[in-house]
């Protein structure tokens, strides 16, 4: 009986150690690559939006006004808030006409009713204003995507104010709302 003599074949705690590591760093390696190719195939940001990878550009023309009740500013700054809202939130680049995703349309409605009308005189406690803006989508990628309508929303002010004092921070509330929807529709696919 030989005590001292050690089989060359058995692995010490040191070699099982460094193999499994090996093996370990083999399977995340593999992994990672897996998940590449899975994802490579789809641009995704933080907003949501989930974009192929062939759509790389993005028109926004003009929205005219085309409301009985004109803001003269409105048209520009829903058109600008829509450009901006897809350069913030995608890696799209813009083109003046013809982008692989393309919006237009025009400004439907811009109305102020009375909402809360007071009891015991004939007057509102609180006024409405509602923007509607008609909108039309393609996708030259998915025409599946396409679509055509009309996106709504809303602000209530009090009736003790003019529509002159309070319309810039309610217009640009609305206007911000109404993209968001727009931007969820078209990209987000809610």
């Amino acid at each position: 009986m030989s005590m001292g003599l050690k089989n060359k074949n058995s692995l010490t705690p040191e070699k099982e150690t460094k193999g499994l590591v090996s093996h370990m760093s083999k399977f995340i390696l593999l992994l990672y690559a897996l998940c590449f190719v899975l994802f490579s195939s789809c641009k995704y940001s933080f907003t949501g939006a989930s974009i192929p990878t062939d759509v790389k550009t993005f028109s926004v023309q003009y929205f005219p006004n085309r409301s009985s009740l004109v803001n003269p500013a409105l048209s520009q700054q829903f058109t600008e808030k829509l450009k901006e809202k897809f350069l913030s939130s995608t890696s799209l680049t813009p083109t003046k006409t013809n982008g692989d995703l393309a919006f237009e349309g025009y400004i439907s409605d811009y109305v102020v009713q009375p909402t809360a009308i007071q009891s015991g005189i004939d007057q509102a406690a609180l006024n409405r204003l509602t923007i509607t803006v008609s909108v039309k989508f393609t996708n030259s990628k998915d025409e599946k995507q396409n679509f055509e309508t009309s996106f709504s929303s809303f602000a209530d002010f009090d009736s003790r104010k003019t529509l002159t004092q309070v319309e810039s921070s309610l217009t640009d509330e609305i206007t911000k709302r109404i993209v968001d929807d727009i931007f969820n529709k078209a990209v987000i696919n809610w």
